[in-house]
């Protein structure tokens, strides 16, 4: 087949270079228009960068209608690839091509819809994700599904991990979808409207911890929220981002302690009492400094632990 691709962010790599190697010829590269990120230096652009590098015809328009895609030069495409895009394709242009539209979204749907499946899944607690090939219309990935692969989530995967693993998943079922593209459509599930869940980016506050939480749900915050918005606590008089740890149970004492309290400083890291359990902090940041050890900084404070590990 002929195909246009459309994608923009890092997740849709694997995918695009997939199909690039798979024998369909990549009529166009759909991707975001250049941005500029923090302190005005220029966001990346990991899609427009690898279409540049295999050759690939490019272009960034600003929004996607039938009347810009007809002056890219890519009538001939007869399916279009929609991976990590960043933006509502109108359903007009969905039906330019012969062939249809199919999406490409790490989640199995019809759970998980929306922009951020990947660390709500983690937030969730969910013990198993994946990803999903599916036939587009109009709705927000609420099309027909064609293909899906499961993926395990275990307790120390992050959002980055498993944005790699489900990232390199996607692309060998996309090709795979599209071999068998004719006999999957013809039986293609519909989605469940009564099982959807839907996802929204995070905001910055929602990285903000509070030790009278779980040691269970801090954990999950710090590797879910990862790289964005980060999570950011109180500790020893100062605040500081929480880079890794691990939840820990704490030991039966005639004690209770408050959240927040430190309990223990050895090595490299502390425990911290929470609102169920003790959190294990391995690594931190306080404001303009680099990532430390977490019994550095609270040694720096000349913090003295008051209960037992």
């Amino acid at each position: 087949m002929r195909v246009a691709f459309a994608g923009s962010g890092e997740f849709a790599v694997p995918s695009l270079r997939a199909v690039a190697r798979s024998g369909h010829a990549v009529a166009l590269v759909l991707t975001a228009p250049n941005r500029l990120g923090d302190r005005g230096r220029a966001a990346p652009r990991p899609i427009r960068d690898l279409a540049l590098e295999l050759g690939l015809p490019l272009a960034q328009p600003e929004r996607l209608t039938p009347t810009v895609l007809g002056g890219l030069g890519a009538d001939d495409a007869e399916l279009l690839v929609v991976c990590d895009y960043g933006q509502l394709i109108p359903a007009a242009v969905l039906q330019s091509f012969s062939k249809g539209a199919v999406g490409v979204h790490p989640s199995l749907l019809p759970k998980l819809r929306g922009a951020a499946p990947i660390p709500a899944a983690i937030l969730a607690g969910d013990q198993e994700t994946g990803v999903t090939i599916y036939q587009m219309d109009k709705r927000m990935d609420a099309g027909p599904i064609l293909a899906q692969r499961v993926e395990p989530i275990s307790q120390t995967t992050t959002t980055p991990s498993l944005s790699r693993v489900l990232a390199q998943l996607a692309a060998d079922l996309l090709v795979e979808t599209l071999a068998h593209l004719d006999d999957l459509r013809v039986g293609a599930v519909a989605q469940d409207e009564n099982r959807a869940t839907y996802t929204a980016k995070a905001v910055r506050s929602d990285g903000e911890l509070s030790w009278d939480l779980s040691a269970e749900r801090i954990d999950r915050m710090v590797r879910a929220l990862q790289p964005w918005p980060g999570t950011v606590v109180r500790l020893a008089g100062g605040t500081v981002k929480v880079l890794a740890g691990h939840p820990r149970d704490l030991p039966e004492t005639p004690t209770t302690y408050a959240p927040g309290t430190v309990l223990k400083v050895q090595a490299g890291s502390a425990l911290v009492a929470t609102g169920d359990g003790a959190y294990e902090l391995d690594l931190v940041q306080p404001p303009g400094r680099t990532p430390m050890a977490a019994a550095s900084y609270l040694r720096g404070r000349r913090i003295v632990p008051v209960g037992r590990g």
